[in-house]
């Protein structure tokens, strides 16, 4: 019998009582539970399962849902007789920080209020109770009015909100007579919003606030759970959670808990007829690894593949792709060769720190590769000591990331005159006048965003150029091996464009910055960097290759700022 394939639900109740295609993941319950941590943050790529698994844990454990031991039945929880007690026994506060993207700290702040105030809203019935004290009834009712849009005689305070999660466990506690269960996922979107739109400050200062008082400070609470893509660093927002267990990517904890492992994903094939798929299944879906556990599939690009047979890259943008992609864009060239060097195919070999400190991203180049590998872009072929430091082979996870890579790029030269077709027509057609209108276009473009951001330096020509070979990789793959010099220090570059076809044109560039001691003008710079192609034989391989020399083109690039002029 084939599945019912429903995209984009998250609902383990809707998903249960439809009878939808569900993996059984509540084995994740008992370990979790079994754990005995007081406050949990698991870290994995987006759309891997996160708000599902937080909203099965919901449904297990809130009262609210004591009388719905039916969406557990069958599954693998319900085996043991004292997790089929323990359903349905304790108040549970769950919330998401998903939707706050905004452009602004006021936005964001407003969404992260409303946000507690539905949880509040969900207990109204607390609100008469005799138990409360007037001053606590006030409370309530300002924070329940506020989820109903109706107007407060004082604005929430930060004072207010940031202890509102505490002050509702208490109420909760209270009521119940017993502690509170707090899940709260996607707990670090509105700090990547933060980062990326420049309201960091205060956006740290507000969350640090409230996570201090929600899981530090709370005595009435049983058991905290966080989930989020990044581990943003405990100096950031978590430096009072001492009572704090992480489990990143590179942890043995939850190994199988998110995304399905191929046993998992077969037995899904096998049910919708698509056992004839396994190996390109494979190919294009698995190579996430957790801990020491291998051969993980992307649910979302899995679920998408069930329902449709089609092969395509099914992640689409979020917040994780804008934050790497600026990273990249304004990063140093040093990580604009490491992405050319994976692009080829190649691997990166660098150190690791898990703990993303956001404010110190743009200094630290091996921040963006811990970036990526939380994001789920890369994955660790091998771990090496060395001294007392660990170092990682990374490489791209699987043929749909680095297809997606690849998109990704294309789209930071999306724009009408950064088409680097143009630029290989023009090249083709040893049209120089339409390579200079290009280089000068995309130099106004691109200077200023692309390589080099808010922190122009003296590296702006090295930036640009790294910038520029990406482009080309990705655009002129089907047609050239692309290779680039990195050992000639800064102003001295050479790229070679080497034909897959051996009867056509293969093409050496001289990279070269002004040098006003000897060169009057940008024209004397393009013949320097023409003689030096000469002089330095940088034609010796392609000719080794079985190039023809009369095949071989050589282009001269002048700097100077902004302004660019290349020669033949």
């Amino acid at each position: 019998m084939k599945l019912v394939i429903a995209i984009g639900k998250q609902d383990f109740e809707d998903m249960r009582e439809h009878n939808c295609f569900y993996v059984d993941k509540t084995d994740f319950i008992k370990e979790w539970w079994e754990s005995e941590d007081d406050v949990t943050l698991i870290t994995r790529p987006r759309r891997f399962g996160k708000t599902l698994n937080m909203n099965t844990l919901k449904d297990f454990f809130s009262n609210q849902y004591s009388d719905r031991s039916d969406l557990f039945e069958g599954l693998s929880i319900w085996k043991e007789e004292k997790y089929r007690k323990l359903q349905g026994t304790y108040p549970v506060i769950f919330l998401s920080f998903a939707e706050i993207k905004n452009v602004n700290f006021k936005d964001a702040r407003e969404g992260i209020i409303s946000i507690i105030s539905e949880c509040y809203r969900d207990y109204l019935k607390l609100w008469k109770k005799s138990f409360l004290s007037v001053e606590k009834k006030d409370y309530f009712d300002s924070l329940s009015r506020y989820y109903k849009n109706l107007s407060l005689d004082k604005p929430v305070s930060d004072t207010i909100i940031t202890k509102a999660l505490k002050e509702l466990s208490f109420y909760l506690n209270q009521y119940y007579n017993k502690k509170v269960i707090i899940l709260l996922d996607e707990y670090d979107t509105p700090m990547q919003e933060a980062y990326i739109n420049g309201y960091w400050d205060e956006m740290i200062s507000f969350i640090r606030s409230l996570f201090n008082s929600t899981f530090k400070t709370n005595p009435y609470l049983k058991r905290g759970l966080m989930t989020g893509i990044t581990r943003v660093s405990k100096e950031s927002v978590f430096s009072d959670l001492n009572n704090l267990k992480v489990v990143t990517t590179t942890s043995e904890q939850y190994a199988t808990s998110f995304g399905f492992t191929e046993s998992e994903v077969f037995q899904a094939l096998d049910q919708q007829g698509l056992s004839g798929y396994r190996d390109k299944v494979k190919k294009w879906y698995n190579g996430f690894a957790f801990g020491n556990y291998t051969d993980i599939y992307n649910p979302w690009s899995i679920t998408n593949f069930l329902d449709t047979a089609k092969f395509a890259t099914y992640w689409v943008n979020t917040s994780s792709n804008n934050l790497a992609g600026k990273l990249i864009r304004e990063g140093s060239p040093e990580i604009k060769t490491a992405m050319e060097d994976l692009l080829a195919g190649k691997p990166l070999i660098t150190s690791l720190d898990e703990e993303i400190v956001f404010n110190q991203l743009e200094e630290s180049d091996t921040a963006i590769w811990s970036l990526l590998l939380a994001s789920g872009y890369l994955k660790v072929d091998k771990v090496f000591e060395y001294e007392e430091d660990n170092f990682h082979q990374l490489s791209f996870t699987n043929f749909e990331v680095e297809k997606m890579f690849k998109k990704m790029i294309n789209g930071w030269f999306s724009k009408p005159v950064v088409k680097y077709n143009d630029f290989i027509k023009a090249l083709l057609l040893d049209d120089v006048k339409h390579m200079n209108q290009f280089m000068n276009r995309i130099a106004k473009e691109t200077f200023s965003s692309f390589d080099s951001g808010n922190k122009p330096s003296e590296k702006e020509p090295e930036r640009f150029y790294h910038g520029f070979v990406l482009g080309l990789i990705v655009d002129s793959r089907l047609e050239y091996r692309i290779t680039s010099n990195r050992e000639s220090g800064f102003g001295r570059y050479d790229v070679v464009l080497e034909p897959l076809n051996k009867k056509n044109n293969a093409y050496v560039f001289e990279f070269k910055v002004q040098d006003l001691s000897d060169e009057r003008d940008l024209q004397d710079t393009v013949n320097a960097a023409l003689a030096q192609i000469e002089e330095k034989g940088y034609d010796a391989d392609l000719i080794t290759k079985g190039i023809q020399k009369e095949r071989i083109r050589h282009y001269g690039f002048a700097f100077r700022g902004k302004e660019i002029l290349i020669g033949k």
